[in-house]
């Protein structure tokens, strides 16, 4: 006797000497992939391959309750990966661009509430996996600095954002990618190459004509947001964001996969929390936003900053990372947009030159680890 379950069929012999058993009726389930209860209209010989067909199927060329020879499996929708980094990196900055429009709340105290978020987003994972709150005794230390250094680029990245252009500190954070190769060729003794170096210095050109360091451009510098003295710090902060980040992802290589992410994200969150509130106190700076607006502004500057984090990680768990990391550069455009819509602030040329150059970089940068893995996964097929 055949059951047709789930779009299969799972045959099940008959015993000798006994009559297969009549299975009981059902009406109501009639090719919708449950269990077809209806008994077969006829029994063929003995020894001939056996084919049933319940009553909703009779007179069908093939069973409509399981699936026919040759059919295939529906495939996974093309370029959702890609859609789901794109839509990433929308969220990210629009939660830049609230944050932009904030005022009178410190950069440490959004970090904060952005904490608070996370918590609240990662403590049913943690109970639900199991995965206890401390993590195994010899990767401690690891998550313990993933922790500190991923909030301070948290907090550095703020900082950037509010005394600077947005899309100036955008596109110096997106050099991410490159300071990654160099401090893995330190760390962790992979191999850094001549194409590496190449943009390295292509990433740093970039920066360098974002900044516009007055020794070079002379004393008039054009096309920025407030004080020189502002710009620079929010430069200096954006560059100690991006190398924070990278190294980062440098405990996270070495870490592997011996470690829960949601684990990694739990120390992320509760280490800034509990750095941020520290620092609020230090500087006096804790309080709550007078403005109904700003309060409002923070609760979507959290669930824009998480929605964005989930969708990008649903995009590496159904896409490769070379495609994702390409599709990032997004971030960047979103930015250029997001500015002069709403900042009304044109980019000068320099900002531009210098998006090029970085955006050049690191596109280059993910490509060439694309190749790279994608050739390391074929000669481990051969």
């Amino acid at each position: 006797m055949v059951l047709c379950q789930a779009g299969e069929a799972a045959a099940l012999p008959a015993e000798a000497g006994k009559e297969p058993e009549a299975p009981l009726r059902r009406e109501d389930d009639a090719g919708t992939g449950q269990p077809c209860l209806y008994p077969a209209p006829g029994t063929e010989a003995a020894g001939t391959e056996e084919r049933r067909v319940c009553g909703c199927c009779s007179g069908l060329p093939w069973p409509c309750c399981y699936k026919a020879p040759g059919t295939k499996k529906k495939a996974a929708c093309p370029g959702l990966g890609l859609f789901y980094t794109l839509l990433s990196a929308f969220l990210f900055s629009v939660a830049s661009l609230f944050l932009k429009k904030i005022e009178d709340v410190h950069s440490v105290e959004v970090s904060a509430f952005r904490c608070i978020f996370q918590m609240a987003f990662v403590l049913p994972g943690l109970i639900y996996y199991k995965t206890g709150f401390l993590g195994p005794k010899g990767k401690r230390i690891f998550l313990f600095f993933r922790g500190l250094l991923g909030s301070s680029a948290m907090i550095l990245l703020y900082y950037a954002f509010q005394v600077m252009p947005l899309a100036d500190a955008t596109v110096i954070t997106f050099s991410s990618p490159v300071f990654t190769s160099l401090l893995a060729w330190i760390f962790l003794k992979e191999k850094y190459s001549l194409w590496d170096l190449l943009f390295t210095l292509f990433t740093i050109t970039g920066v360098v004509l974002i900044a516009r360091p007055p020794f070079l451009f002379g004393s008039n510098v054009t096309g920025i947001e407030g004080s020189y003295a502002d710009h620079l710090k929010g430069t200096i902060a954006a560059i100690a964001s991006t190398v924070s980040s990278a190294s980062t992802f440098v405990i996270l290589r070495k870490v592997g996969k011996s470690v829960h992410y949601f684990l990694s994200i739990w120390y992320y969150a509760v280490i800034g929390l509990i750095g941020c509130v520290i620092a609020l106190f230090v500087m006096n700076e804790w309080r709550l936003p007078y403005c109904g607006k700003d309060r409002v502004l923070l609760i979507l500057i959290g669930l824009l900053g998480l929605g964005g984090q989930i969708f990008l990680t649903k995009a590496l768990q159904i896409e490769k990372a070379g495609p994702v990391a390409i599709m990032k550069t997004m971030d960047v455009v979103f930015a250029f947009i997001l500015q002069i819509l709403f900042l009304n602030h044109l980019p000068t040329w320099w900002t531009v030159g210098g998006a090029l150059c970085v955006v050049a970089s690191s596109s280059g940068t993910a490509i060439r680890k694309w190749q790279q893995s994608s050739k390391k996964a074929k000669q481990n097929e051969i």
